[in-house]
């Protein structure tokens, strides 16, 4: 796949590169469209959980129990 940029992304795109330690501007990119990936998935599952029921209140004893759950967890 090749894109065509305009010289002033072009630039841009080469100072990223440079300054971020990015080995190539193709590597770059990829990280760019990684990224966008993640929010877009973080996106769906938010909207997802907000047309959801609510199933449990959350409050102090809930955020307690989670912690106390993931304490278990790292313990194994």
């Amino acid at each position: 796949m090749n894109i065509s940029l305009p010289e002033s992304l072009k630039a841009f795109v080469d100072e990223q590169v440079a300054e971020r330690g990015y080995g190539t501007s193709s590597e770059y990119v990829r990280e760019l469209i990684r990224k966008e990936q993640d929010r877009s998935q973080l996106r769906a599952l938010m909207l997802q959980a907000a047309a959801s029921p609510v199933v449990a209140e959350m409050g102090p004893g809930y955020f307690a129990e989670l912690r106390d759950r993931i304490r278990k967890h790292a313990a194994r």
